[in-house]
């Protein structure tokens, strides 16, 4: 990915988050709360030791000292043995109800435990854009919520492009379609094709942005009739992820594909089974909420917010750490998720 670049680091107390804009559209939203399993975040290292060897899922359940054990994959002629210990580093974060997933590096020895932590969010921002500086403050907090906003959006409109991106993720799969209206005068077969060339791209970045892999629908706009000029342009928007693994176009305009799990999707970090804010996300926004009117007033001796008494209930050591101006009020007539600001 090229052209203008901004990066964005919000490290509001009880979440870091890290976001990046490309071309004014975020690319990444990066989250890492406190109460995480350090273990299990991308590039955590630890010790492990194998308290389960199935041979008919080619792997092996490792003990990390996590919530819940790790799978390790390995080929088919490896030699792993219940009990034994290895070093492993984290490939898969945690999702849908799964541990993580490993890689073994080499021999382990001692209790199963912590040896390396992941990389920082603020470390990943520099891997991910090099060179650029980190914008922080009220800006940043401004852009993650909005990222955030992007990530759980189901159907985003492009009136430039004429196009309506829909995309799903379901147990199966994720689903995208790029649905397509043709401007009158406009050559019907260039109108389509950059159609999927912008639907493509914007696919390939809220796939990115939401965290997401697995195999991948995705129905274009028309038919299959340019198959390959249409395989051409998919493999151009998905050209950042190397372990993309494409089939065919079908005659209908339908390409399948397989990307890499690498992080927890977007919508388990911050939804609850009936796909709501949590009640942690709820809590966090208002400390959030809190610190950006801390950071707009630095006048006014008291900045309170008030909130459900179970996001109260969360909020309130975490806003202990923005210093004795900020107050966290609970309120049992305000509804969940609509806390508000007060001054003095």
């Amino acid at each position: 990915m090229s052209g203008a670049v901004e990066v964005f680091l919000d490290e509001t107390p009880g979440e870091t988050r890290g976001a990046i804009m490309r071309d004014g559209r975020y690319t990444h939203l990066l989250i890492h709360r406190e109460d995480d399993a350090a273990q299990t975040r991308l590039g955590a290292r630890s010790v492990g030791r194998v308290i389960e060897v199935n041979p008919g899922l080619r792997g092996a359940f490792v003990d990390i000292a996590a919530p819940a054990a790790a799978f390790l994959p390995f080929p088919k002629n490896d030699r792993i043995t219940q009990g034994q210990r290895m070093e492993v580093v984290v490939i898969a974060e945690p999702r849908a109800g799964k541990g993580a997933v490993v890689r073994r590096l080499g021999v382990g020895e001692g209790t199963p435990r912590l040896i390396q932590p992941a990389p920082s969010i603020a470390e990943q921002l520099r891997d991910l854009a090099p060179g650029e500086e980190s914008i922080t403050g009220i800006a940043a907090i401004d852009a993650v919520i909005e990222a955030e906003e992007e990530a759980l959006a189901q159907s985003i409109g492009f009136a430039s492009h004429g196009i309506d991106l829909a995309i799903e993720r379901t147990r199966a799969l994720v689903a995208v379609d790029i649905d397509f209206a043709s401007t009158p005068g406009r050559d019907p077969k260039q109108a389509r094709a950059a159609a999927n060339r912008e639907g493509l791209k914007q696919a390939a970045r809220l796939i990115g942005l939401r965290n997401w892999g697995g195999l991948v629908v995705i129905d274009m706009a028309g038919d299959g009739q340019d198959a390959e000029a249409q395989s051409k342009v998919a493999r151009a928007a998905f050209s950042h992820e190397h372990q993309a693994i494409f089939g065919p176009v079908s005659r209908f305009g339908l390409l399948q594909m397989s990307l890499p799990w690498r992080r927890t999707p977007i919508e388990e970090l911050l939804l609850d089974a009936g796909r709501r804010p949590s009640v942690q996300t709820r809590a966090i926004s208002v400390v959030r909420a809190l610190r950006r009117q801390l950071l707009a007033d630095t006048l006014s001796p008291r900045i309170t917010a008030r909130c459900a008494p179970e996001e109260a209930l969360i909020a309130d050591p975490l806003a202990s750490y923005l210093g004795p101006r900020a107050v966290i009020q609970a309120d049992a007539a305000i509804p969940p998720g609509r806390g508000r600001i007060e001054e003095g």
